[in-house]
């Protein structure tokens, strides 16, 4: 038996929910909301999946960045598992990701949209010094930021879901950064990690939102579009 999109919500190296509601009901795919915060390379620590060709594509969290094992672990290990600033079709949903969170050094859109101190990661790497960069480029504390030219990226799609780390406006955390980003590429639907809480809302132009508590599992459907 098989169906639907796994989304899960932030692992924080808890994978038991996981591997459990796959063993139940084999997805389709498996989108990872960030913060894997991995133990081992994610390869090795999702060898069940993989192995039975259940294709798994990931989104950055802020704590993913925390260290430089955690990083790797995941965007060398599975570079091609990235879905930030790119869209896929997943178990026939068209899925676009916006992973990291918003930071005050690069973009901080909340109510008013503040314009971005850097538009691209270009930009920003011309305002660093040698001494501040990690592997020739961005330093590691920056990997997990959101740059205007992410949601750039998706814009003029016609997504059927958004998958962020960082919430929309309708969180008391959130961002019209992510409101503007869900109205922009027309998605039907956004769900976000970071935070922790299972609930649903919508964003200022009523497209509905679905937030994911830490390691929650959340199967979705085409059929669950309304």
């Amino acid at each position: 038996m098989s169906g639907g999109v796994l989304f899960y919500g932030d692992p924080h190296g808890e994978w038991r929910p996981l591997l459990r509601a796959c063993e139940e009901e084999r997805p389709e795919g498996v989108i990872l909301m960030g913060d894997c915060c991995l133990a081992h390379p994610l390869r090795e620590q999702l060898a069940p999946l993989f192995d039975a060709g259940i294709p798994i594509r990931w989104i950055p969290g802020n704590h993913d960045t925390d260290a430089a094992e955690w990083h790797d672990r995941l965007w060398e290990e599975y570079p091609e598992g990235n879905l930030h600033a790119r869209w896929e079709q997943v178990g026939g949903l068209l899925v676009g990701g916006l992973g990291g969170v918003f930071k005050g050094r690069v973009w901080y859109p909340r109510a008013g949209e503040t314009e971005p101190v850097h538009a691209t990661r270009r930009d920003c790497m011309r305002r660093l010094g040698r001494g501040d960069r990690w592997r020739g480029g961005l330093p590691l504390h920056l990997r997990d930021a959101i740059f205007p030219e992410d949601a750039k990226a998706l814009d003029g799609l016609r997504l059927d879901v958004l998958a962020t780390h960082e919430g929309p406006s309708c969180h008391r955390h959130g961002f019209h950064g992510i409101d503007a980003a869900a109205a922009s590429c027309r998605a039907r639907l956004v769900v976000h990690g970071h935070h922790h809480e299972s609930y649903l809302g919508a964003t200022v132009s009523g497209i509905p939102v679905r937030g994911l508590a830490k390691a929650e599992a959340f199967r979705f459907r085409r059929e669950d579009l309304a």
